[in-house]
């Protein structure tokens, strides 16, 4: 008779995926789940802080792909790491370099949310921050800035590609619950 083979519990979690599908609330179930929380985002809110820049959307996409062309495709997931100490999620990846460097860490897996654009938009209008779009065209549009191919630049169609599992966040934060609850 075999043995069972035991699942490993991924140490590192990273989550992908478009504006509005719930990457935050995936974020936050892991966090209430014991663990840290990262986000490569914050690693440009930082550098805009230094420059006395305001953290808006069209900012922090000009910041993370100027530090892209400086420094490396994934200077974000490099300096993220070098924070992590234990099991943690890590939010915000937007480049395939970025996925790339993390799969070379202990057991890493890539999660993707994505949501109907309307959905999306209705949660983005309702969060209250700086953002670049006002109109579901403008949403739509911005959007595909983010999709772009551009080496140095956001890849977030491409690093959706990369995801080991996909989530479609669509029926409320119950729904998402239990979709995650399997990566516990």
């Amino acid at each position: 008779m075999g043995r069972k083979r035991e699942k490993k519990k991924p140490r590192l979690i990273g989550l992908t995926g478009t504006n509005g599908a719930g990457k935050g609330e995936a974020a936050a179930f892991f966090l209430k789940s014991g663990y840290a929380y990262f986000s490569l985002s914050d690693v440009i809110r930082e550098e805009l802080k230094k420059e006395g820049r305001e953290p808006s959307r069209d900012n922090m996409i000009q910041m993370g792909n100027l530090l892209r062309e400086r420094f490396g495709a994934d200077i974000l997931a490099r300096r993220v790491m070098e924070r992590v100490k234990a099991k943690a999620v890590i939010d915000s990846i937007r480049n395939p370099q970025e996925v790339a460097f993390l799969r070379k860490q202990e057991a890493f897996i890539l999660i993707s949310l994505d949501a109907p654009v309307e959905l999306r938009y209705e949660r983005v209008k309702g969060r209250g921050r700086e953002e670049s779009a006002s109109t579901l065209k403008e949403f739509i549009a911005k959007e595909a800035e983010e999709m772009t191919n551009s080496e140095k630049g956001q890849q977030l169609k491409n690093c959706m590609a990369l995801a080991d599992s996909r989530i479609l966040n669509d029926a409320g934060l119950e729904s998402l619950h239990q979709k995650l609850e399997k990566f516990l």
